[in-house]
């Protein structure tokens, strides 16, 4: 059995420009925007897993008040999550105002 392996030789492009931008806001709205997305999203996903740590909590305590108690702490938790993420735009508006964008 023969085997025949062929190399190419690859050159490397050359970039006149020293460094490349691979991502640039066209503007402080955009950044701003960019931000309450990130916010929003964070919150979100934070406030969900509160919910469901408070949802497993509380189908797993079994009457135990104690328990009840932590679940009821890990919903309104979720609650000022959910409150929060939903605030996000109002804030970046008020960016948005003080940068005079």
């Amino acid at each position: 059995m023969v085997c025949l392996l062929g190399a190419s030789s690859a050159q490397a492009a050359t970039d006149p420009s020293p460094a490349r931008v691979l991502a640039l806001a066209a503007s402080v709205n955009e950044v701003l925007t960019n931000i309450r997305n990130w916010i929003m999203g964070i919150l979100a996903g934070l406030a969900t897993v509160f919910l469901t740590v408070g949802g497993l909590r509380y189908v797993m305590a079994a009457g135990d008040p104690g328990e009840v108690e932590k679940a009821k702490s890990a919903f309104k938790s979720a609650g000022w999550g959910y409150g929060m993420a939903a605030l996000a735009p109002l804030v970046v508006e008020i960016l948005k105002g003080i940068v005079g964008e």
